[in-house]
């Protein structure tokens, strides 16, 4: 994630900023140009400082406080890149789910930030019937119905709101023997399998023989291999081969996680290229754990320039939560297996670089 700083008084911002805590601007992304921007009203739009030929207007989701993002004046639809693909959002009758939807959002939209920098398709609904579309439900009242599962079907990503509410996701991860569990990461390991039918089921049988070389074969049941991982857990192998012990269950499941990690990897070196970061440690294996993170992370040449980074800058971060007492920012190991396979999810991202987005008749929907 890049530096953001008010373009009217120079004071620094975060992505999520809706105005300058300095100097009282509002404030808007524009996601073509990947700035927050300062702005100026006009009539029922805004202009920005920098760009004050040009008319904008606030996605209408601004309206509940969850998207600071705008839509050129002279665009038909009401909603911005990222919220145009919400199908259901919480009901907002429920006083808490105000609070989960708006963090749901902000995880969203830093997905978006991610997926828009790398130039990947992002069809609509709208625009495919394989397009990407988010349900954003809570389980029902009934403790005896069917509870929601987060998951993806064919484009469609179902997150349960629940999840947004930190102390049940602590207590899921617990459950499960998580070693991480995030908003953020959630929505990266789904729309990691919507990728996966985007660039690897559709990208032909050699892409497909280089994923099933290094992932195994994803027509394997994937109900029985889910059931197995539930009853038995993980292989004793898992972290030789797989980045977590869930990616061990079945091959699509090994990529939505190894996805989701490559764009853990891309963003967090992201932001500590905006800051600069220099790591020179002293002692014997100072050259080891040197680090200058002074390239584009999203325009990276191979995964070896990314891993090179990133494996110094994670045992420094991890050093610091723990002279704070806390856990591990990162506590997964990044094996030789992983690192192929991270490989080519990187060469799959630069395949789906700027391609043309799939469009085709149908209804459009409200995203809400």
């Amino acid at each position: 994630m890049q530096l953001f700083e008010c373009q009217n008084c120079g004071q620094t911002l975060f992505f999520e900023n809706s105005s300058c805590e300095r100097c009282g601007h509002r404030l808007g992304y524009i996601a073509a140009r990947q700035t927050l921007a300062a702005l100026r009203p006009d009539g029922d739009g805004w202009r920005p400082l920098d760009e004050p030929e040009v008319l904008y207007r606030f996605c209408r989701n601004a309206g509940h406080e969850v998207c600071n993002w705008l839509v050129p004046g002279a665009d038909e639809t009401v909603f911005c890149e990222a919220c145009r693909h919400n199908l259901t959002i919480p009901d907002l009758s429920v006083p808490e789910n105000m609070l989960r939807w708006r963090r749901l959002e902000d995880a969203k939209h830093r997905l978006f930030y991610s997926l828009l920098q790398f130039g990947l398709p992002l069809a609509t609904r709208a625009e495919s019937p394989e397009g990407l579309a988010f349900d954003m439900l809570a389980d029902p009242l009934d403790p005896s119905a069917p509870k929601v599962l987060t998951g993806h079907d064919s484009g469609l990503i179902t997150i349960n709101i629940a999840e947004a509410d930190d102390a049940e996701r602590e207590s899921r991860r617990e459950g499960m023997s998580e070693l991480y569990r995030t908003l953020l990461g959630h929505f990266r390991h789904e729309v990691g399998h919507y990728y996966w039918d985007r660039l690897v089921r559709d990208g032909g049988q050699d892409v497909l023989g280089r994923f099933r070389a290094l992932f195994g074969d994803e027509r394997e049941d994937y109900a029985e291999a889910l059931k197995r991982n539930y009853d038995q857990g993980p292989p004793a192998d898992w972290r030789e081969r797989c980045i977590s012990a869930y990616a061990a269950s079945h091959p699509w499941e090994d990529w939505a996680e190894t996805w989701a990690h490559y764009l853990h990897m891309v963003d967090t070196l992201g932001t500590a290229g905006a800051f600069g970061l220099r790591l020179h440690p002293g002692g014997a294996q100072a050259e080891s754990l040197a680090a200058r993170v002074d390239f584009d992370a999203y325009q990276a040449e191979s995964i070896d320039v990314l891993v090179a980074a990133w494996t110094p800058l994670t045992l420094a971060v991890n050093s610091l939560n723990r002279s704070m007492g806390l856990p591990d920012l990162y506590p997964f190991v990044l094996s030789p297996a992983v690192v192929a396979k991270l490989g080519f999810v990187h060469d799959m991202v630069g395949t789906g670089r700027n391609m043309d987005r799939r469009k085709v008749n149908g209804n459009k929907a409200d995203p809400g």
